[in-house]
């Protein structure tokens, strides 16, 4: 698309040049592309232009300052008011595909995949864009909602392969930093909050205003809300003009505790659900209204409930082990994983691995060791992504709130702590490792390590 026809509405210009795509993130972005540098929280994009133009960026807009290099640059005024604009006017078969959002603080990317499962299962294609990537083509994400032009420039390929309908998980900081601006969704789904991210909402109030974003206005035309969920009446309130429907654990008959999952009942249809612990009733109860809501009957959705699996690193048990790899890193989180390993293997020690993660929301590391000593019968603090913080400093933290006759270890080498559990684990003990799940690096200081605590924990089990 030339600059000019892009730029039209924005800005005027006198440059003449076609632009492939779009990018914010210099390391990401192809030969042809139009790089943009605004101003973060931390730097401006101007710091990373020569990167830009190493990996083939044809031209650079510019905010707050003039800048001079060796490819044209475009100065706008206010350019972050015009990022949704530019992301229109260049994918502009995007908006074409129907999109589901799936927000809340836990069960975002386990609610999102088991749509999509149901839809996969109904042959119905489709794509997922979250905390694990973006399904179905070729792009990194390192944030669970990605960039704008990430998101657009996905959703036009998923358009042109065919694929019509996408699942995304919608962050706080997404809807607050309008990442999804121009969008419309045709379901908005509410899973619970709980804390989270106070580093950045200062306060629970501003917290559950990021979420709420989602159902005001034409956002969303339909809501699905958790009704377990305390905060689901201030959520219902906002949603009001949309028709809002619940879900909730009693939309099940009955349901008991099995060796995989649970024994249920809905709509009388008994199934086993393949899942461990009632936050994954509940998360599967989202996904079923949901493509309910898309106009399949129970006949078609219900049996293949059955058939579902956890996304990877959510409740991932280790085969033959009593070994589970989880994203916990929330309060709620890991009350929610240590109660599960409690309920289904009752006659098991429970022992907990976690750090907390450096530079985010420091009030949650005290409640999370208070959870853990009362939850779990021994636990191994150890570090998460410390980033610029002191990793001792972060386990003391967590400390103040374990009791002082709790079995608790400190071995801050996340590596050897997971080695350490798994080889040490009694034969009538079930380990949870919490905290980072799928992820396959650790940011120490400024630097990003491959690591995983899936292949760590295989390794030290063979």
């Amino acid at each position: 698309m030339d600059i000019k026809t892009l730029l039209s509405s924005i800005h005027q210009t006198a440059e003449t040049f076609d632009v492939s795509g779009i990018s914010l993130n210099s390391n990401t972005l192809s030969k042809g592309d139009l790089f943009i540098a605004l101003q973060g929280e931390n730097s401006h994009g101007v710091e990373y232009i020569d990167s830009a133009i190493e990996n083939g960026c044809v031209a650079v807009l510019i905010e707050g300052k003039d800048f001079e290099c060796d490819v044209p640059t475009i100065r706008i005024d206010n350019l972050k008011t015009h990022l949704s604009k530019l992301a229109q006017n260049f994918y502009t078969k995007a908006k074409n595909v129907d999109l589901i959002a799936v927000t809340g603080t836990n069960g975002k990317t386990s609610v999102s995949h088991y749509i999509s499962q149901l839809l996969d299962f109904l042959e119905v294609d489709n794509g997922v864009i979250g905390t694990l990537g973006i399904s179905k083509v070729d792009k990194k994400s390192v944030n669970t909602t990605p960039d704008i032009f990430s998101i657009y420039s996905s959703l036009e390929e998923y358009w042109n392969q065919g694929i019509k309908l996408a699942i995304i998980e919608a962050s706080s900081h997404a809807l607050i930093q309008d990442r999804l601006e121009g969008l419309s969704f045709i379901q908005g789904i509410f899973t619970n909050l709980t804390q989270d991210h106070l580093d950045y909402h200062e306060t629970m109030d501003n917290y559950r205003e990021a979420k709420v974003k989602l159902f005001k206005n034409d956002f969303s035309k339909k809501a699905i809300i958790n009704r377990d969920d305390e905060s689901h009446q201030y959520f219902l309130d906002n949603a009001s003009d949309k028709n809002p429907i619940t879900f909730g654990l009693d939309d099940l008959e009955f349901f008991k505790n099995s060796e995989n999952g649970f024994i249920c009942q809905l709509n009388n249809y008994v199934f086993e659900l393949p899942l461990v612990g009632e936050f994954n009733l509940s998360n599967a109860m989202a996904a079923y209204q949901s493509v309910k809501c898309l106009g399949y009957s129970d006949d078609q959705i219900i049996p293949f409930l059955a058939k579902l699996s956890p996304p990877p690193g959510r409740m991932q048990q280790l085969e033959n082990s009593h070994i589970w790899i989880d994203y916990a890193h929330t309060p709620d989180a890991l009350d929610n994983a240590l109660s599960t390993l409690k309920t289904h293997y009752p006659e098991f020690k429970i022992r907990v691995l976690f750090g907390c993660g450096g530079d985010r929301d420091k009030g949650k590391r005290q409640i999370m060791g208070k959870i853990a000593s009362e939850t779990a019968d021994s636990i191994i603090l150890t570090n998460d992504n410390p980033r610029s913080e002191d990793p001792q400093s972060i386990v003391n933290d967590i400390l103040a709130g374990t009791k002082v006759e709790n079995d608790v270890q400190v071995i801050l080498d996340r590596g050897d702590a997971i080695k350490s559990a798994v080889q040490t684990l009694g034969e009538e003990e079930a380990l949870l490792v919490a905290g980072k799940g799928h992820e396959t690096t650790q940011v120490i200081g400024s630097k990003t390590l491959q690591f995983s605590d899936i292949e760590v924990a295989l390794n030290a089990l063979n």
